[in-house]
């Protein structure tokens, strides 16, 4: 890692504060921003995520997008805690903290509200951020295409299923336009743009000039996400000022649900035999939120000044802070997790075979 990259905590951390001065000192301009939007899905922060996801999406190579079946085991996992655990754990989180432990403190009017909103942020795994902690911890990035891929096309068929099924509403209003367009924008045209950069570069120079170039994006993709954290914590910085408490205490679930998410992928990863270039991608997208979707769900079925609104707006807040301290974590536990025999990855993030005593390959 770079000295930047080693010191990335600080960052964050500096541009979090500096975010909620900004929106603080210059409302208006935040609120112009803010507005440029369609359908709920900020365009300017689009532009950001292309800039921090482009280029990893570089890298790949879908010629060889065939090995995911290779990693069956991964898929499976991150498919189970994004659906059938992620959205009945934050239901209870919420039940218990909100509904009981921390009810006496917060708004009477607005604890069931707290709840759904924490429901809906947990409903939809992450589209678009998720590319970047995949390359912090060096995952295998095909894997981590292809699941973003199948979980966006799962979410268009179970995302309102399950809202309703645990809010105990008769139908949920999914917005129909912030789904679609935020998987074109956060996957259709970066993955064009990127191939398209790709076919172009290895036609002119070959790998050289390939490897020049992401060299040179490498810190693009930090900067950009520095950037986005400055945006979106000025966006909310009036609401972090004026309701500290209730930010906090709702913040408590969420980093709850998003360690215990995170930990249960890894470990049934490692159990599985899985590579930890696989293992680490697949706990990073169980644990983390398609927050877009959710605050855009709240707003259009609860209004913008409701308590879930608000709920799924400290998922954006807390988002990419706890996301870092979970790729620091998988990457620090890189030697214990294959001390289990898991195969090794290659230096470019894809798993290797290994053999098993018996002479027998592994993949």
């Amino acid at each position: 890692m770079s000295r930047f990259e080693r010191y990335l905590t600080l960052w964050v951390a500096l541009c979090i504060a500096a975010g909620i001065a900004l929106g603080k000192l210059m409302p208006g301009l935040f609120q112009l921003i803010a507005a440029a939007q369609i359908a709920q899905v900020n365009l300017p922060v689009a532009v950001l995520i292309w800039l921090m996801i482009v280029p990893m999406l570089v890298k790949i190579d879908f010629g060889e997008l065939h090995r995911v079946k290779d990693h069956w085991r991964g898929i499976g996992v991150t498919l189970f805690v994004n659906w059938a655990i992620k959205p009945f754990s934050m239901a209870l989180l919420g039940w218990i903290f909100i509904g009981h432990l921390f009810r006496s403190v917060l708004p009477a009017g607005q604890i069931d509200s707290y709840i759904a909103g924490l429901v809906i942020l947990s409903a939809a795994p992450c589209t678009a951020m998720v590319f970047v902690w995949s390359q912090l911890s060096n995952g295998e990035p095909h894997f981590t295409l292809s699941q973003v891929a199948l979980n966006d096309v799962l979410m268009i068929f179970t995302f309102a299923p399950i809202v309703a099924l645990l809010l105990g509403l008769a139908a949920i209003t999914v917005p129909w336009q912030t789904l679609l367009l935020s998987v074109a924008l956060y996957i259709v045209i970066p993955v064009v743009i990127a191939q398209a950069v790709r076919r172009h570069l290895l036609a002119r120079g070959g790998e050289q000039a390939l490897r020049r170039l992401l060299t040179v994006l490498q810190p693009v993709t930090l900067v950009a996400l520095l950037g986005t954290l400055v945006v979106l914590f000025a966006f909310q910085g009036k609401q972090i000022v004026a309701q500290p408490l209730v930010i906090v205490l709702l913040a408590v679930p969420i980093l709850i649900q998003v360690y215990f998410n995170a930990g249960l992928a890894y470990l049934l990863n490692r159990a599985l035999g899985e590579a930890h270039c696989v293992a680490a991608p697949s706990a990073l997208i169980g644990a983390s939120n398609f927050f877009e979707l959710a605050v855009a769900t709240a707003i259009s079925v609860f209004g913008i000044g409701s308590g879930a609104a608000l709920a799924t707006v400290v998922g954006v807040l807390v988002e990419v802070p706890v996301m870092l301290s979970v790729v620091r974590i998988v990457n620090r536990t890189k030697g214990w997790y294959e001390r289990s025999g898991t195969p090794p990855c290659s230096a470019s993030g894809q798993a290797s075979p290994s053999v098993h005593p018996g002479g027998r390959e592994r993949a």
